[in-house]
């Protein structure tokens, strides 16, 4: 497969993983405006919700990482630059996606 396809997969696959991921964090959402703090950590901690939303973020990080990538595949001409912006860009979204998951995980009720 090549390198453009498979990135063209890569975002569909992860554009579909989010439709039902968004569809819990909607959910997620209504727990944190209709109850306190302590029942929707409470709720967050279930190991269910905590995998959905551990997936959420990776999924999500990823999915702008490669939207990003399009954009400056296609407006940055010089090549270097583009490289260097486009490993930038996947390291800064790297680095915020394990800080998230990391600060997820220790999430008791």
């Amino acid at each position: 497969m090549r390198l453009a396809s498979k990135h063209w997969w890569s975002q569909r696959l992860s554009a579909i993983l989010l439709i039902p991921l968004s569809y819990w964090l909607v959910d997620f959402l209504r727990h944190c405006f209709q109850q306190n703090y302590f029942e929707t950590v409470e709720w967050l901690a279930t190991p269910l919700n905590k995998i959905a939303l551990v997936a959420w973020v990776i999924v999500v990080f990823y999915h702008a990482a490669l939207g990003v990538q399009v954009v400056l595949e296609d407006y940055v001409s010089n090549p270097q630059k583009c490289f260097m912006a486009i490993w930038s860009v996947n390291t800064m979204f790297a680095g915020l996606a394990l800080s998230a998951v990391v600060f997820l995980l220790p999430l008791e009720g």
